[in-house]
C-alpha cells in the first residue's frame, strides 16, 4: 500500500508539473501586433517612414500590418475600424488629414487600443505623438527666404493637402516669419497636394501670371518644391527665384547640390518611423512612455548636403 501510495504521489506531481509548464506557455507573451495606417504609399517621404518602421519591428521582434490610406480620411478610419477588429495591440496613424482623420483616433481610444500618431498631427489627441513640430519648419524655410531677398520681395506659397496638419502648421510658421518683416509679400498660395506635376501645372500658371514679379518660392514640401522648379527652369526664370522646400528627400539633396533648389528642410524620417514603433512597443508592453516625441528640422544648403546622401 505504502509503494502504491507514493506511485500516486509521484504521478500527481508529474501531471502538475506538466500543466505548469503548459500553462506557462499559454501566459507567454505573444508577439506585438501593430497595424499602421499610412498617408500615401506614393510619397516618398511617407515610403521612407515605413521602411524605417519595419526595420525597427523586426529588431523589436513585433508583426506590422501596413495599410496605404492612399489620402483619404475616410479609408483611414475604415482601416482603423479593421484594427480594431482584428484586435491589434496598438495602431500607428499617419493621419491624412488633421480633423477628418480624427474619428479614427476616437474609434481607437473608445475600443482601449493605444493609437500613435506619427508625423502629423490629428485634432483629438492620440496616446502618443511621435514627429516634429512643423511650425519650426515653416519659420525656418521663410527666414531664409527673408535673408536671400534681403527682407524684401514677392512670394508665392504652394501649399500641401488643405486640411493637413503639415499644410496648417507650415503656413503659420512662414506667416509668422513674414510679419516680422513687411517688405515681404505673399503674392499668391495655392494647394498643389504634395504632388510634383500638381506644383509644376500651378507654377506655370503662376508664371503665365505674374512673370518676374515673382522672386521666390515657398513649397511646403520637396515634391513641390521640385516641381515649382522644373517649371522655373522651363521658362528660364530659375536664376532669379529662390526656391526652398521641406523634407530632404533624396531628389531634393541631388537638387540642392546642383544649385537648382536653393535650399531644403531636412525632417528626419529614420526617427519618426524608428521612434513611432518603439513608442508602440513601450505602449504594448506596460513600460513608460513619451506622450511626445519632437525631433528638430535642420536647413540644409549646397555645404550641408553631401553628408545627407546615401
Amino acid at each position: 500500500m505504502k509503494y502504491t501510495h507514493l506511485i500516486l504521489i509521484g504521478l500527481l506531481l508529474f501531471i502538475t508539473g506538466c500543466n505548469q509548464s503548459e500553462s506557462n506557455k499559454n501566459n507567454a507573451p505573444d508577439k506585438i501586433v501593430i497595424g499602421i495606417s499610412m498617408l500615401s504609399m506614393q510619397n516618398e517621404f511617407i515610403v521612407n517612414i515605413s521602411d524605417e518602421m519595419q526595420k525597427k519591428a523586426e529588431e523589436l521582434g513585433a508583426e506590422l500590418i501596413i495599410v496605404d490610406a492612399e489620402r483619404s480620411p475616410l479609408k483611414q478610419i475604415e482601416q482603423v475600424e479593421s484594427f480594431i477588429a482584428q484586435k491589434v495591440d496598438v495602431i500607428i496613424l499617419n493621419p491624412c488629414e488633421y480633423e477628418a482623420s480624427s474619428p479614427a483616433v476616437t474609434k481607437a481610444l473608445a475600443a482601449n487600443i493605444p493609437i500613435v500618431n506619427v508625423n502629423s498631427a490629428t485634432k483629438v489627441q492620440p496616446t502618443a505623438f511621435v514627429g516634429s513640430n512643423d511650425v519650426e519648419s515653416g519659420r525656418i524655410a521663410m527666414k531664409f527666404i527673408a535673408e536671400k531677398l534681403g527682407s524684401k520681395g514677392n512670394i508665392v506659397m504652394i501649399q500641401g493637402l488643405n486640411g493637413q496638419a503639415a499644410q496648417i502648421q507650415r503656413e503659420q510658421g512662414a506667416k509668422e516669419i513674414m510679419a516680422e518683416f513687411p517688405g515681404l509679400n505673399m503674392f499668391a498660395q495655392q494647394t498643389a497636394e504634395w504632388d510634383r506635376a500638381k506644383s509644376m501645372d500651378l507654377m506655370q500658371n503662376w508664371i503665365q501670371s505674374y512673370g518676374t514679379k515673382i522672386n521666390a518660392v515657398f513649397a511646403h514640401n520637396d515634391e513641390m518644391g521640385l516641381g515649382a522648379v522644373k517649371a522655373l527652369q522651363d521658362a528660364g526664370m530659375k536664376d532669379k527665384v529662390i526656391v526652398v522646400s521641406i523634407d530632404a528627400i533624396t531628389d531634393a539633396l541631388q537638387a540642392v547640390k546642383k544649385g537648382d533648389l536653393d535650399a531644403t528642410v531636412f525632417q528626419d524620417a529614420r526617427k519618426q518611423g524608428a521612434g513611432a514603433i518603439e513608442t508602440a512597443v513601450k505602449i504594448a508592453r506596460g513600460q513608460k512612455f513619451d506622450r511626445e516625441v519632437l525631433i528638430p528640422f535642420k536647413l540644409l544648403v549646397k555645404e550641408d548636403v553631401d553628408s545627407y546622401l546615401k
